[in-house]
């Protein structure tokens, strides 16, 4: 088989958060975010409004993980947890407390919204969106009966049934990602995550019709099922890692884990995936998908898991990174033609 793991290698660089560049961006757009977060909050409660305090702000997601790829769409993104000193029952509409924050936001840039799951500023470049902050807004399980962290879901608009607290824990989610994983080991999960979250950026677009799985849920899916791969020479004895081997081992374990499950709304069978959530087991990362979408969804690993394994079995290294390209796009090096 063809030796492509100098190109995985490649390929990760160009695809990745640069920390010199783009996360420093994004940290200085932060800082001013929370800057003017503090002085809005101020003015509303000079204004009379009554809003508890809240924690040290943390980041969250892909950029806390190290997990971060480029867009390809430019769009970069951070998120940032902002956990507020107040219990679900006290407010139950959770609107009420992320207008808060939009209010307090309102002006910083041209573009503030408050979106279902968060609170998202952006910043434009000739009249495009560059950059955005989301900013996720929780209930403290300090103050939560049941010593829980709950995470505001809803915006204007929406009813009432829509608007609601959902018990979420993202550092703890994080530290159980992350634990157990160190070193040469732990750089080779976070190269396949990076891989799987451009393949979905370019084989799963919503503008093909199809509600594609976020990136946490891949995230988790490679928590779940990821193994670390290396080559071995003819002794036994490793000579480096082999990130075309466990990328294989993974996409291939995902597949297995759908399921064929009966529709009551479809009167049918379709194919699911539980992506369940390691803290709060009860919990589905792909629970938001339809039918539709989980087919397309199935479908494309089954795409990329073909072009893994044709460049697998071929000897001919420019062959099997144009394999690879097919799925992963042109950031993926394409050696000369030998």
């Amino acid at each position: 088989m063809a030796d492509v793991q100098k190109y995985f290698v490649q390929f990760d660089e160009a695809i990745r958060f640069d920390p010199d560049a783009e996360k420093a961006i994004l940290a200085e757009k932060r800082e001013r975010i929370l800057r003017r977060l503090s002085e809005g909050i101020k003015r509303q409660r000079v204004d009379g409004t009554r809003i508890p305090s809240y924690e040290t702000p943390f980041n969250q997601g892909s950029y806390a993980m190290n997990l971060g790829v480029k867009p390809v769409d430019g769009d970069f993104d951070i998120d940032v947890g902002l956990r507020f000193d107040l219990s679900k029952d006290e407010y139950p509409d959770p609107v009420v407390v992320k207008s808060w924050v939009h209010k307090a936001l309102d002006g910083h840039t041209k573009k503030v919204e408050v979106r279902r799951s968060c609170v998202t500023v952006y910043y434009q470049e000739g009249g495009e969106d560059a950059y955005h902050v989301d900013l996720a807004i929780y209930s403290s399980r300090k103050r939560n009966t049941d010593g829980k962290d709950y995470i505001a879901k809803g915006k204007p608009g929406q009813k009432a049934e829509e608007r609601r607290w959902e018990p979420s824990d993202p550092q703890e989610l994080q530290n159980v990602i992350l634990s157990g994983r160190s070193g040469e080991d732990a750089q080779q999960f976070r190269r396949v995550v990076r891989v799987l979250k451009r393949w979905k950026e370019l084989r799963l677009s919503p503008q093909h019709g199809r509600k594609a799985p976020k990136g946490i849920a891949l995230t988790v899916a490679a928590h779940h099922d990821f193994e670390v791969s290396v080559k071995k020479d003819a002794f036994g004895k490793n000579t480096g890692y082999d990130d075309l081997g466990a990328l294989i081992c993974l996409v291939s374990r995902i597949l297995n884990r759908f399921e064929s499950s009966w529709s009551t709304e479809e009167r049918r069978y379709v194919s699911c995936l539980r992506i369940r959530h390691p803290v709060s087991r009860d919990y589905d990362f792909c629970s938001n998908m339809t039918s539709t979408s989980m087919l397309g969804f199935k479908d494309g690993l089954g795409a990329l898991l073909s072009a893994l394994m044709r460049a697998r079995e071929t000897w001919d290294v420019h062959a099997a990174c144009q394999a690879l390209r097919q799925q992963l796009g042109d950031d993926f090096p394409l050696p000369e033609n030998r």
